[in-house]
């Protein structure tokens, strides 16, 4: 990550008088030694700190800083992504030291009733987004693929009804543009997060960006498949933290919190929170997502069901009417108001 690597001392610093003084500023270094004198390189676990600071400290010379990896993803920190912009009005913008939104819906389009029906229901709970997912990628090929090209209308239709802006996944070049058309965010999933190929597909229509983080990335590969994006000229990239792969089957995945508060408070990037693909249980979900927004999250995406029984994918971790109710009210102080609209 970018920012100050290397302190230089003055020629006769006291060594351990600079040491000291930088873990006042929260860094911590390592010593490196040369025939030319000593210096500090600063690890990667320290605070994020201004050169400028760092000067101020007595026995620093100069600071050296690398250049960032991803510059553009940098720019982007604490200015928040706009989403949805009809007549250039901003509906919506996630990050940026807004309140957290809802976004919330079922985990596959199944039918233009079902997505309605569920719409109407996040609707009511103060979701600001509908989610849904008319392209569905699925370990098994014989698994429920998705409606295709008539889910991406039936979601159009049903949140316009509901007032909502729509985030949906993309997972082909070609499908790239018409589900841009519809969706206000659209995502890139977890295992299309270094599917290069189609980042600067989606990225060519101008759309800001839903990136989910893949299963085994670290923190810097999740950030830099957001650089892709943005260096191919998507509109902005919101980050999603849904679990990594860990070695607990309690739950179907890890859900990272550190990564959303390193991501988000620290580094200003604007990052929501998947609790549902995390847990893949919903009784899990309601604390996850409280947990979530703890951490400093911007945004939750839950997976909401009209009857999950019934679910033709993820069933079991998406929530029912009743308990999506109750996690509304428990959230309500947190999340942005119904109203606010």
């Amino acid at each position: 990550m970018s920012g100050p690597s290397v302190v230089l001392l003055r020629r006769g610093a006291d060594l351990a008088a600079v040491v000291s003084g930088l873990q006042g500023l929260g860094l911590w270094t390592t010593t490196v030694r040369s025939r030319t004198g000593v210096a500090l390189r600063i690890l990667e676990h320290s605070a994020r700190v201004e050169a400028a600071k760092i000067l101020q400290v007595d026995g620093v010379e100069d600071v050296l800083e690398v250049p960032s990896p991803h510059p553009r993803v940098d720019a982007q920190a604490g200015q928040g992504v706009a989403i949805g912009e009809p007549n250039g009005a901003t509906v919506l913008r996630l990050g940026g030291g807004h309140p957290p939104v809802l976004m919330a819906g079922p985990c596959g389009v199944e039918s233009k009733e079902q997505v309605r029906e569920a719409a109407a229901l996040v609707a009511q709970g103060g979701a600001r987004v509908l989610r849904g997912g008319a392209f569905k990628p699925r370990t098994s090929p014989y698994a429920f693929q998705g409606v295709g090209q008539d889910g991406l209308g039936w979601l159009a239709e049903a949140a316009a009804a509901e007032g909502l802006l729509v985030v949906t996944e993309v997972l082909a070049e070609g499908d790239a543009a018409a589900v841009a058309e519809v969706a206000d965010l659209v995502q890139v999933g977890a295992r299309n997060m270094q599917n290069y190929a189609l980042l600067r597909a989606v990225a060519a229509t101008g759309a800001p960006v839903l990136l989910k983080r893949a299963p085994a990335a670290t923190v810097e590969e999740w950030l830099l498949a957001g650089e892709h994006l943005l260096a191919a000229g998507a509109g902005g990239v919101v980050f999603c933290e849904r679990g990594v792969r860990g070695h607990d089957p309690s739950t179907r995945h890890l859900l990272d919190l550190g990564a959303v508060a390193l991501v988000g408070p620290v580094l200003g990037q604007p990052v929501v929170v998947d609790p549902s693909h995390a847990a893949g249980r919903r009784d899990l979900v309601p604390a996850l997502s409280r947990a979530a927004l703890a951490a400093g999250a911007d945004g939750l995406l839950v997976e909401v069901h009209p009857d999950p029984a019934s679910a033709r994918s993820d069933g079991p971790q998406a929530l029912d009417p009743a308990t999506w109710r109750a996690l509304a009210r428990t959230l309500g102080g947190q999340v942005l108001a119904p109203e606010a609209r």
